[in-house]
């Protein structure tokens, strides 16, 4: 590779929106990589743009981090994703999107028959967390709003 095809880490933020603190967190996760120069500066291969394209993609529509760096540590880390490829990747994601579409509208149906109606029941409430159980499995909500076959308030 010809150093001309090589972009800076900067050139790379520029050119992805992304900052260049985020470039070195996503090489850490292993989603991207760079090579040194002898000044120990890092150097990108072009293929990083799309790569970071489809990391981004991925992001908006909401995989983790962790599902995206299991489905690109399988691709090579210095070029684009091909035709191929990324027709595998969008097929692996799509019964992950599915169910995160699925919990979404089950949220948004019971949302106002729940927390919406503003009684927050604490005998009833689905998300109800007693002596905060949940505490333990990390910080934000832990259960999502159950799909309710009936008026949670008989």
């Amino acid at each position: 590779m010809k150093a001309t095809d090589l972009l800076t880490i900067g050139e790379v933020s520029r050119r992805s929106g992304l900052a260049t603190s985020t470039l070195r967190y996503y090489e850490t996760l292993g989603l991207i990589r760079s090579s040194r120069t002898a000044g120990d500066r890092r150097r990108y291969p072009r293929a990083v743009l799309r790569r970071l394209a489809v990391v981004r993609s991925a992001q908006n529509v909401g995989l983790s981090l962790d599902e995206i760096v299991s489905t690109l540590s399988e691709l090579d880390p210095d070029a684009a994703p091909t035709k191929k490829q990324w027709s595998r990747i969008s097929a692996q994601w799509r019964p992950l999107l599915a169910q995160r579409i699925s919990d979404l509208e089950a949220i948004r149906d019971n949302l106002d028959s729940c927390i919406g109606c503003g009684c927050l029941s604490m005998r009833q409430c689905a998300l109800y967390n007693p002596q905060d159980e949940l505490g333990d499995q990390g910080s934000g909500p832990r259960r999502k709003v159950p799909v309710l076959d009936e008026d949670p308030h008989g």
